[in-house]
């Protein structure tokens, strides 16, 4: 194993590389160059800096098939710095993935296959989209973890199936990104030593030099959190790269290279901001074919690169052909595990709610026994906490805990780290194998908002369950009590939120959650107990709306809620017809996102245009309900942050109670 003291990685004695590595290396640069160019936009300075140490790990280490950018076992590699994204499409293209010579120079336009930061499932070979900083590190991390997690899971004597590492490039901006602090102590808790990081250190930000923004030691930083750590003087030193990764797989913790470079390396303002955010320029870009000796027109590659590039994927090759036959007899040893791991979705089919009606159970402890259930049948579910296990209930009880000493645990402690704990659980999804969920607090939802959005990007199947939902925290006053996260939450596209009203509709809720591979689910629940209700047993959940209690006839008005909301709508409906003999419709929302994917025949059904009177309740911002209650109708909701107290009192200072619901309903009918 390799000392984490510091390593000053000197040229390695085997001289590994030759000049035809070194055109390779300059095609990779001029390719880039290329396409910015041709674009008029992007970000050249990084990927002709960053190219020798990327084209050392693409070819000497990553273990991948072009033909199959989804195999398993393949190493994974995130660019974490994603504005860099021409070198990534460069290196795409020269290994044989689907990355035409056309697409290079379709870069960054509208359609392309080459946008302008790399997209997951738009562009073979890409394995996270990236581009927001620091999320690509937290991402990786999550890869790293899953891979450790399925091996422990999956592998048998004899068939090492999942053995293969995380590689990430990181920046100086990643590294300054709150998120990627989360992460290096994630990574440095667990000992992720397949994860190797290597870091393009240029001491260049798109506004000046590094300094102007800070002055820490990376070293230090790093191994204070229990990383290997190497540094390697010259970033144009293939063979120096070459060694200090092959130092890094030697090691059991999780490693940092960091590789000082020269941004825009050989080009006329190298080593200066200049060349961070702009292409290089008519005049600039022959000087730099000059300076590198490059006789080539724009687009123009010696078949001798190609050719170089070609011998590196047939040895690839060989690796993919003897894990596809070692897998194959794996599947007929263990065909039970091998259906385990290739599985898409889980099992549902024996959820059901641990309560009757008339009890009161809150949804978090409903969504917990759902949970628990959930697990038993789908050994492929996993996740953890923001240090919230003991609120959120969502530890696995009858598992362990995902650690050093047994990755094989399903249970993973984050600690107070809620972005890193996002952009992880989108890693661990990202990797494939299993389905991993998170959770904290619904106010802390701002925390990973941006990650929630990069799972819903990348079509991820990623659970985010969020408990304490309403002012009915009470106590813990306003910093505690959210109030827009769930408007918030609501406008991210490819999300299903679900708000449940009960026991009966987190269970609905999982069912669909349990179905879904194509987008993110949230799960909003509550800390306060609520009602089990009749009129949500068998309820259709999964169409987002429906009418939980209905008029006789034609409606006088709807009532509407989601989650704790739906009991007070009941009970205002009962309210009002013996009051005042009127007779509502009430329809659950525990999920709008669905709702609106309905067919418009049932969402006429559900919100019949002709009924005008509605009225929605719901303990948070009222600004999503505008499209059902329309111009002639009403919400009652919360437009400030709350107040510390008694749950209790305080949802009825605000409102949420029977008289307010019957008399806010009459007012809007009266006016009618």
């Amino acid at each position: 194993m390799i000392s984490s003291l510091n390593t000053t990685v000197t040229r390695a004695r085997q001289q590994d590389f030759t000049i035809s590595d070194q055109l390779a290396v300059n095609a990779l640069r001029f390719m880039s160059i290329d396409m910015i160019e041709a674009a008029k936009s992007g970000h050249p300075g990084s990927p002709i800096g960053m190219a020798p140490m990327a084209y050392v790990l693409w070819e000497k280490f990553l273990n991948f098939n072009p033909q199959d950018d989804k195999w398993l076992n393949r190493d994974r590699f995130v660019l974490s710095g994603g504005h860099c994204s021409a070198l990534l499409y460069s290196l795409l293209h020269f290994n044989g993935f689907e990355v035409s010579l056309a697409d290079i120079k379709n870069f960054r336009q509208l359609g392309s296959k080459t946008p302008g930061h790399p997209e997951y499932q738009l562009t073979p070979g890409v394995d996270a989209s990236t581009g927001p900083l620091g999320q690509g590190f937290g991402m990786a991390v999550g890869m790293a973890m899953a891979e450790r997690h399925l091996a422990v899971q999956y592998n048998r004597p004899g068939y090492p199936l999942v053995d293969h590492y995380t590689y990430s490039i990181v920046g100086d901006g990643d590294l300054m990104e709150g998120v990627a602090e989360e992460a290096i102590n994630l990574a440095g808790k667990n000992r992720l030593g397949h994860l190797i990081v290597l870091y393009d250190s240029n001491d260049v930000t798109l506004d000046g030099p590094l300094s102007l923004s800070t002055n820490e030691s990376a070293a230090a930083r790093f191994k204070a959190a229990h990383w290997d750590y190497q540094l390697v003087e010259d970033g144009t030193d293939l063979n120096a790269i070459a060694q200090a990764i092959r130092n890094a797989q030697q090691t059991s913790r999780p490693s940092l290279i960091e590789v000082k470079t020269i941004i825009g390396y050989n080009t006329p303002d190298e080593g200066t901001n200049k060349v961070h955010g702009c292409p290089l320029g008519k005049q600039n870009v022959a000087i730099t074919r000059e300076n590198y000796g490059w006789p080539y027109e724009p687009f123009e590659y010696p078949t001798a690169v190609y050719q170089q590039f070609a011998q590196y994927i047939e040895d690839k090759a060989r690796n993919y052909q003897e894990w596809q036959e070692m897998f194959a007899e794996y599947q007929k040893e263990y065909p039970t595990a091998a259906q385990q791991l290739t599985r898409q979705g889980m099992d549902t089919a024996n959820l059901c709610s641990h309560h009757q009606v008339g009890e009161e159970v809150s949804t978090r402890v409903a969504n917990a026994e759902t949970m628990q259930d959930l697990a038993a049948a789908n050994p492929q579910l996993w996740g953890g906490s923001a240090d919230l296990f003991s609120s959120n209930k969502t530890a696995l009880k009858d598992d362990q805990i995902f650690r050093p000493a047994n990755y094989g645990g399903r249970n993973i402690y984050f600690g107070v780290r809620e972005f890193a704990m996002a952009a992880a659980v989108n890693g661990i999804n990202l990797h494939g194998g299993s389905t991993a969920y998170c959770s904290t607090f619904m106010v802390f939802s701002d925390y990973l908002k941006s990650a929630i959005r990069l799972a819903a990007l990348q079509h991820l199947p990623s659970v985010f369950i969020f408990t304490h939902d309403s002012l009915a925290v009470g106590e813990d006053g306003p910093t505690h009590e959210p109030v827009e996260q769930l408007a918030m939450l609501r406008t991210i596209p490819n999300v299903q939120v679900f708000r449940p009203a009960d026991a009966n509709e987190v269970v609905a809720a999982w069912r669909v959650i349990g179905q879904t591979d194509d987008r993110p689910s949230v799960i909003v629940a509550s800390r306060q107990n609520l009602p089990v209700l009749a009129e949500t047993i068998n309820a259709a959940v999964q169409r987002g709306a429906y009418v939980a209690a209905d008029a006789a006839g034609t409606p006088d008005g709807i009532l509407m809620a989601s989650g704790s909301e739906l009991s007070l709508a009941l009970a205002a409906k009962k309210s009002l017809a013996e009051n005042y003999q009127v007779d509502v419709r009430v329809v659950s929302v525990p999920s709008m996102e669905l709702f609106n994917e309905q067919p418009a025949a049932y969402r006429e059904a559900v919100l019949p245009n002709a009924v005008r009177t509605r009225l929605a309740v719901e303990m948070a911002s009222p600004q999503p309900w505008g499209q059902y209650v329309g111009l002639d109708g009403a919400t009652i909701g919360v437009d400030d942050f709350g107040m510390s107290g008694n749950g209790a009192a305080i949802s009825a200072k605000y409102g949420f109670t029977v008289e307010n619901v019957v008399d806010q309903f009459m007012t809007i009918l009266r006016k009618g």
